[in-house]
């Protein structure tokens, strides 16, 4: 799937990513090559695969109750590095380019 230059500079913006305008035909070529990677996996014969199995078929999970353990919002913020009564103060890590 061939991916042109308006769509670098759309997919870019959609992402908050900055990417200059020489680079942009490498980009381009560089999500063209995985995105014909990902459809050359529809082409694989899994006819006589099995499916992947993360647990043996007799593992029992757990019950989904709501536990009784509980705490205030104070006692998770009390060991936390900076504080403001019950929230976390943590730096920013996103700045807005677009005031």
């Amino acid at each position: 799937m061939a991916i042109d230059r308006d769509e670098v500079r759309r997919i870019a913006a959609l992402a908050k990513l900055e990417i200059a305008d020489d680079a942009i035909d490498t980009v381009a070529t560089q999500l063209s090559s995985i995105l014909d990677f990902a459809a050359t996996l529809n082409e694989l014969d899994l006819a006589d695969c099995e499916p992947a199995v993360l647990a043996p078929a007799d593992t029992r999970g757990r019950d989904d109750v709501v536990g009784t353990r509980t705490f205030e919002p104070g006692d998770a913020t009390s060991t936390a590095p900076e504080g403001d009564e019950d929230f976390f103060m943590v730096p920013p890590v996103v700045e807005n380019l677009e005031p």
